[in-house]
């Protein structure tokens, strides 16, 4: 003869299983939960201000920033403003953004000489050096190797501290670049860069530039 179980003992049965339930969906929302917060990306910060990056209008790695999408520093004028002399056949255009002039040499093949002023001493001569430097592909220096790499131009406008720095490999690149502070605080920077060759054919009329500054 066959007995059924009493209803008062199948009840607490389901509230178990009923429970039990509840508490696996709950636990897989909570998985999923956390699933959702460790793959959350927090965008990179921007240049603090103050920094050479910033001060240049340069983003981190991984995140250029061209010169053309900052706007122009405001123009200095008066006693701080350098002024220059322009070699035959060299040519200068007023340069936009973060450019303060653009100079054309008659020199053929890719070379470019370029002028910017920023206020006070945009981020130090080291790291100034070592950002142009990682711009060729040229691992940093420190300071002993910075006064090693200086040559001091004595201009009108004060002593204008000049690098010369050429890349590895097989393609090469170079640049010239000199950087002086004027009487109104601002810092000034003046590049010659390119490939290697047409670098080295526009340096002597380059360095005549730069000698050449003096205050307005």
């Amino acid at each position: 003869m066959k007995t059924s179980t009493p209803p008062h003992r199948s009840l607490p049965f389901l509230q178990k299983a009923s429970l039990l339930a509840g508490a696996g969906f709950l636990a897989l929302a909570v998985g999923c939960n956390r699933d959702q917060v460790s793959h959350f990306r927090v965008p990179k910060e921007a240049p603090t201000a103050g920094s050479p990056m910033a001060a240049m209008g340069e983003a981190p790695a991984g995140m250029p920033l061209a010169e053309g999408d900052m706007p122009a520093p405001p123009r200095p004028s008066g006693q701080g403003s350098l002024k220059w002399s322009l070699p035959k056949g060299w040519s200068e255009a007023t340069g936009e953004g973060m450019r303060y002039a653009t100079f054309k040499s008659p020199v053929a093949g890719r070379n470019e000489a370029t002028v910017v002023v920023l206020p006070g001493p945009a981020g130090g001569e080291l790291a100034n050096v070592n950002r142009w430097r990682g711009q060729i592909g040229l691992g940093p220096i420190d300071e002993a190797a910075l006064a090693a790499a200086r040559v001091v131009v004595k201009t009108k406008a004060g002593a204008l501290n000049v690098y010369d720095f050429t890349s590895e490999g097989q393609t090469k690149s170079r640049m010239v670049a000199g950087l002086i502070s004027t009487p109104d605080g601002n810092t000034w920077f003046l590049k010659l860069t390119g490939d290697a060759g047409p670098v080295a054919k526009a340096k002597p009329d380059f360095m005549r530039i730069l000698e050449s500054l003096r205050l307005d």
